[in-house]
């Protein structure tokens, strides 16, 4: 499977990718430059023709929309919501199959000590990440309603472990799901 991995800097993406390297072709994106043992794109995610040809022969993309260090809180808010706009309005015109969103369980901490599940609102602070997260989540889900993309949001607990990580994400992209899926993962393996 040729997988796009977003924040390429980011730990959580350095360790997919090596957890992928031998199972996937992999294309790493991120807003500055770095060295990678994959192929690197450097990308700012914008509304233009290298978006497309960012996601162009993708089969999936992981956005894993991490904040570079030193964004002030308008950056982030700006990543994360006209960027994933941007990269999901390319991978609906390359016909990118399914996107994977890498988001927190932190907007479900206002419900601590309820058995609360996938259907219940998201009650994110006013900060990022909490903020940040569920804007991008309001902005895929609008697009898998719409039928752009299908996107599948895994809501990830605290210190999860990569390998569950790993797995959650094989789980999203080979499994039957609906255009709109929402999963939470815990951090036990």
């Amino acid at each position: 499977m040729h997988i796009l991995l977003t924040s390429a800097a980011s730990p959580l993406a350095q360790q997919l990718a090596e957890q992928w390297q031998s199972t996937h072709t992999l294309r790493l994106t991120e807003r500055k430059m770095m060295k990678s043992e994959h192929e690197f794109v450097l990308s700012d995610l914008g509304h233009d023709a290298s978006t497309n040809l960012l996601v162009r022969g993708m089969d999936a993309i992981v956005h894993v929309d991490e904040a570079l260090p030193g964004m002030d809180t308008g950056e982030q808010i700006d990543q994360s919501t006209r960027c994933t706009y941007n990269l999901l309005m390319a991978a609906a015109s390359e016909g990118v199959q399914r996107v994977v969103y890498l988001s927190s369980l932190e907007l479900m901490a206002a419900y601590e000590g309820y058995l609360y599940d996938t259907r219940w609102r998201p009650q994110p602070t006013t900060q990022p990440p909490s903020l940040t997260k569920y804007l991008a989540e309001s902005t895929c889900k609008e697009f898998a309603r719409e039928g752009k993309v299908a996107v599948s949001v895994l809501r990830l607990a605290g210190e999860t472990p990569v390998e569950v990580i790993t797995a959650a994400i094989t789980e999203a992209l080979s499994g039957d799901h609906p255009v709109w899926h929402i999963a939470h993962i815990e951090e036990t393996p």
